[in-house]
């Protein structure tokens, strides 16, 4: 009998112990929950239908209070924020005894995220979802969730008040942008000629560059309509490429759409076209890419972290000079002057063309993941998935940021100038951004 009670025990013990998953496993489960909750950021930017530069802050300051949480408790990992153009007099909680990292920083990033966001409030129950998944898998008290939840809205409450003071509450108090008639310059396009998106952007506070106009790319090619100059060419591409587009192109152009204010008419009736934004897209492919590395939680929040901090500078620096050189799109020149039937693949969107966003903020997010995860780091990517588009596959950020580019010229929305100088315009910003930082990514790879 005792013989008996033994293997009972014993099996009993053994069965528990192959139960808990291995410590690599939970770091894996901890960045999902992380990127989910990422996703379900996204979600609420999707519903509010949230502009690319916008999106791109939202996300810098969510990840940022994510990562707050995760440096203010760890070593190797270096204070991004003392390099910011204006470095922010956090006065940072202490953390209780029981704090757990991985909670707390998700934590943080939905309560940065309820409170930043429009429609913020919808994160509530995400939050409360969070946390009963997350003490029931992991088995914490009430009072060790109580102390994490109450230092993660701490935390969050000091990365929203720096945010307060960044220009974003005073965009409205700018002269309003009122489109001109004359030749070269941008106006509304079809189908719902939406008026011109954030013309007064290059007034939001930058994390790292030291003005809007740092990065500032060549003058585009100006308008003319004579057949040998370079913008007359240049249009011809964008006609012709459009009219003998290939199905591998236009998966491609579809891929990388990202057109927030996409709009489709059915009869008198208007139904927009829920996408995410470039930024979004990037994210999404973070979150992806950290799943699949062997890293951290710690760093996996580092990764989203410097990335959205990064795309919120590449598209201050691009909606910079989109303003600047004010210059038309495709679709308006090709209909006024060579077919007027003539439509782009993509709904163009609603701001002016050059420099292309697309382009400047992948070529920025290639850099910097190329510097954080290798790079010849092969991903599937299925962030469009949700979105109905199917999955491409990449052997490198380069070549995804390089697709992303060129899709817009597939697409028929901009000029090949603007996608070129974009990617020089985003290489630049992350280049300097990393040099800024003088990164060591080797000190915390794996902690």
């Amino acid at each position: 009998m005792r013989f008996s009670l033994l293997s009972l025990l014993l099996c009993f013990l053994l069965s528990r112990a192959q139960a808990i998953p291995p410590s690599r496993e939970i770091e894996k489960a901890q960045i999902k929950d992380f990127t989910d909750q990422l996703f379900e950021i996204s979600s609420v930017m999707l519903h509010d239908v949230i502009n690319p530069p916008a999106a791109a802050r939202f996300y810098a300051y969510a990840t940022l209070a994510a990562y707050q949480v995760v440096v203010n408790n760890s070593e190797h990992y270096p204070y991004l924020s003392e390099k910011f153009k204006e470095v922010p007099e956090f006065e940072m909680p202490q953390a209780p005894e029981s704090l757990n990292i991985a909670f707390a920083s998700t934590y943080a990033m939905l309560a940065l995220g309820e409170k930043i966001l429009p429609s913020g409030y919808m994160l509530q129950d995400k939050q409360n979802a969070y946390a009963d998944s997350f003490q029931q898998n992991y088995v914490l008290s009430d009072l060790t969730l109580d102390e994490n939840i109450q230092y993660a809205r701490a935390v969050a409450s000091e990365v929203l008040a720096y945010a307060g003071s960044d220009g974003y509450s005073r965009l409205s108090t700018y002269t309003r942008y009122i489109p001109t008639q004359k030749e070269g310059h941008w106006y509304p396009t079809p189908p719902a000629y939406i008026e011109a998106i954030e013309p007064s952007w290059m007034h939001v506070r930058p994390f790292f560059m030291d003005s809007a106009n740092q990065f500032s790319p060549p003058p585009p090619a100006p308008f003319s309509l004579d057949t040998s100059s370079s913008f007359y060419q240049q249009t011809m591409e964008v006609y012709h490429t459009v009219k003998d587009v290939n199905d591998e192109q236009e998966e491609i152009a579809n891929f990388w759409d990202c057109n927030p204010f996409a709009v489709k008419f059915t009869g008198h009736m208007a139904i927009g076209l829920k996408k995410i934004t470039p930024g979004g897209h990037w994210m999404g492919i973070a979150g992806i890419a950290c799943e699949k590395a062997d890293i951290s939680l710690k760093r996996a929040v580092f990764v989203h972290a410097l990335l959205a901090l990064s795309l919120h500078d590449a598209f201050i620096s691009c909606w910079h000079e989109k303003y600047r050189s004010d210059r038309i799109r495709p679709e308006t020149v090709i209909n006024r002057y060579i077919d007027q039937k003539w439509k782009p693949i993509l709904q163009t969107p609603p701001f002016p063309e050059y420099t292309s966003g697309h382009s400047v903020a992948s070529a920025s997010a290639a850099v910097i993941l190329t510097q954080l995860l290798g790079e010849n780091f092969a991903f599937d990517d299925d962030s469009e998935v949700y979105f109905g588009l199917p999955i491409r596959s990449f052997s490198s950020f380069t070549q995804a940021a390089n697709e992303a580019a060129i899709s817009r010229l597939y697409g028929g929305i901009h000029f090949r100038d603007a996608i070129e100088d974009g990617v020089a315009e985003g290489k630049a910003i992350g280049h300097y951004i990393l040099n800024k930082l003088a990164l060591n990514v080797n000190s915390y790879s794996g902690k």
